[in-house]
């Protein structure tokens, strides 16, 4: 298991290095003059008001309905938005589901529904069906107890995916503390408050806030507006007037000084940094085009100061970046982020830091500046003729009282920007003295370096609730050695007799990987010569990836392109050569018993084997991970295999969920496990 799994990490780490590629900045020219249609618009008595942007270059058109609804807390009953956004479009009170969907195919359409609000585009000469189609899904929801039910199942396995997720763990604490667990912005989904919404309270949700007081509908392409006017007159003239309540809390603050905010994840490979404070920043406000330039300098760019620094110089992290957030209703934030190495965590806190007082003290140079301002006003350009960036504009200089000249001026305004604003507005929005550095990681392998730093340090949970420092490692009793450790994992999964009656082993599973076209297809086969396959695939692409070791050699496929296994590369492969991995392990001599970690909410024995770490479990027996340091040119990451669901395969164990971890998760689940069948010498050619 552990070849396939170092197979799949060096696919997607060609991926995420292609992905990452990147360009030099364009020299800087003469700013382009950027002229913006400005839309004809017209209000129904009802509240709703209509922007109407003619474009006749394409035969197509786009609507975006949008409610400015100021943000509102849910409390106890968390996630009856995002039920709302669910069944919003599930086909209307006149229309079942799946006909209403087959007519969007047919239409060549593309409609989505949300809780504030709705989207769609086609071509033009169905304009008027497709209006209708919007109107339809969003002022006639079908809510019914059936597809709540879905939808809320749904809701729940989606959350149940995330809890040994590190990314999405620090997403909640990161506004967990920033704004507080009774802010709109700071609440979060669980499965006791989903559990607690009842279909009654969707359609309340609906009638509340679904209202066309402070509503706009934005429409952009080929068509006329004498043409909206009297379509969206007919479909939402009836729409029922009515505002949405608005409530305001109160304005989260910093911390009193910069600290570190450390929640612990024993799984973790590597450690999420962020720094973090909350801002004030509306679109309107004149440190606005500053403050922008000034994030793109400290982290937003790939040449930013950050990005330079821990991925470039250092190569601590496969990137480094930094956001800042803006909100009409209330405060936003600034933050810094990068995944690194469990060993450099204390070295990135301390590089990030040295970046946030560079750009806090020293003047950034003319030429930096330069080719911040001419990147950022390239991507404004490429996007500023998209239909989709047209409406977003429209929409914006309505809802955030902007001139109407405002993105006209918008080149002008960036280019105003001096490296003295560069320095003000750093110093007055990304607050050293009171930032704080949120690291959710593996305690017992970072918070020893942690403390070296001064910094004071506080403990969380997993949602943001205050805590005891975590457990640290602890000795092995005496007595437990590397062979018991083992001898007790054989025979945890079977015994001696029945693991030696394995000759051969043939695992086949899948993973789904968000946004991708199909699932993954992986396929192990091993015998006890020591000879191994290991297989990727993904439908519609046929083979991904391609391992293949016999008692001579072996060799990779990546990509259709084939390269042999050196001989030290065959070396470590035959160190694990059997249809166990522990067979093979019980005949070295240099393993080392590490003491006793937590893991999991467990305790685990800790085995090093070179660069790989195994992990078992104290009570069980049974191995529930192991961890592998890859190197990739001059830069190195961990990746974490978990061991799950354990089943029995004609009298031995084996596991049916199995978990990469590489700074994003693969789920592996078992379709088919056979022993002693199913593998010939075929197999390894």
């Amino acid at each position: 298991m552990k070849k396939s799994i170092i197979i799949l990490s060096s696919l997607f780490l060609t991926f995420m290095t292609q992905a990452q590629d990147y360009r030099s900045q364009p020299k800087p020219g003469p700013a382009p003059s950027i002229k913006i249609k400005k839309p004809e618009t017209f209000s129904l008595p009802n509240g709703l008001k209509v922007l109407v942007v003619e474009d006749h270059k394409l035969p197509r058109v786009s609507y975006n309905l949008t409610l400015d609804n100021a943000p509102y807390a849910e409390g106890d009953k968390k996630g009856v938005d995002e039920l709302t956004s669910s069944l919003i479009g599930n086909g209307s009170t006149k229309t079942s589901k799946d006909a209403f969907n087959e007519e969007i195919d047919f239409l060549g359409a593309n409609i989505n529904f949300y809780s504030s609000g709705a989207s769609a585009s086609g071509l033009s000469k169905h304009s008027k069906r497709i209006l209708e189609l919007l109107a339809e899904g969003s002022l006639m929801p079908n809510f019914t107890q059936e597809e709540f039910d879905k939808e809320k199942d749904k809701l729940i396995e989606g959350l149940k995916t995330q809890e040994k997720s590190v990314s999405a763990v620090a997403g909640r604490v990161e506004n967990v503390l920033a704004f507080g667990k009774a802010n709109p912005a700071g609440e979060y989904l669980s499965e006791e408050t989903i559990k607690n919404v009842s279909l009654a309270d969707v359609k309340d949700n609906y009638r509340t806030y679904f209202v066309p007081e402070r509503a706009y509908l934005v429409v952009v392409g080929d068509i006329k507006t004498k043409d909206v006017k009297k379509n969206v007159e007919k479909l939402f003239g009836s729409w029922a007037k009515a505002t949405a309540p608005r409530v305001s809390y109160s304005t989260p603050s910093n911390v009193q000084y910069t600290q570190i905010n450390f929640v612990d994840m024993p799984n973790a490979v590597q450690s999420e940094l962020t720094l973090l404070n909350t801002i004030d920043m509306k679109i309107s406000n004149p440190d606005y085009f500053p403050l922008i330039v000034a994030n793109q300098i400290y982290g937003g760019d790939f040449n930013s100061y950050l990005n330079m620094n821990l991925r470039e110089k250092h190569g601590w992290t496969y990137g480094a970046r930094s956001y800042v957030g803006q909100s009409k209703f209330g405060s936003s934030k600034f933050t810094g982020n990068a995944q690194v190495r469990n060993a450099v965590t204390d070295s990135s806190v301390v590089e990030a830091l040295n970046e946030l007082n560079r750009i806090r003290t020293e003047k950034v140079s003319e030429e930096t500046l330069k080719n911040v301002k001419a990147g950022y006003i390239g991507r404004f350009v490429m996007q500023v003729e998209k239909p989709a960036t047209v409406a977003r504009y429209a929409l914006n200089i309505e809802t955030e009282g902007l001139p109407a000249d405002f993105y006209e001026n918008y080149i002008k305004n960036i280019n105003a920007v001096t490296a003295d604003d560069v320095m003000r507005v750093a110093n007055k929005y990304m607050l050293a003295d009171n930032m704080r550095i949120l690291i959710v990681g593996k305690g017992s392998e970072v918070i020893p370096a942690l403390e070296k730093l001064k910094i004071p340090m506080f403990y969380f949970d997993k949602y943001g609730n205050p805590t005891e420092k975590p457990a640290m490692k602890k000795p092995a009793p005496a007595g437990v050695t590397v062979k018991t450790v083992l001898d007790n994992y054989i025979n945890a999964i079977g015994g001696q007799k029945a693991v030696a009656a394995v000759k051969t082993v043939s695992m086949v599973g899948t993973a789904t990987i968000p946004q991708a076209p199909a699932p993954l297809k992986f396929t192990m086969k091993k015998d006890a010569k020591g000879k191994s396959l290991v297989k990727i695939e993904m439908e519609g692409m046929g083979e991904l990836s391609k391992q293949v070791v016999d008692e001579k050699g072996g060799f990779t496929v990546q990509q259709g392109m084939r390269k042999e296994l050196s001989a030290e590369e065959f070396a470590e492969k035959k160190e694990t050569a059997a249809t166990f991995d522990e067979l093979a392990l019980m005949k070295k001599t240099d393993l080392v018993l590490d003491g006793i970690e937590p893991f999991n909410g467990s305790d685990a024995y800790v085995i090093k084997n070179g660069k790989s770490t195994l992990y078992y479990d104290v009570k069980s027996g049974l191995k529930v991970a192991e961890s592998k340091t890859v190197e990739r040119g001059e830069q190195k990451m961990t990746v974490t295999t978990n061991f799950g669901d354990y089943k029995d395969v004609k009298g031995v164990k084996f596991p049916y969920a199995i978990t990469m971890n590489q700074g994003f998760e693969l789920n592996f689940i078992m379709s088919d496990v056979k022993v002693n069948e199913g593998v010939t010498d075929a197999d390894f050619k």
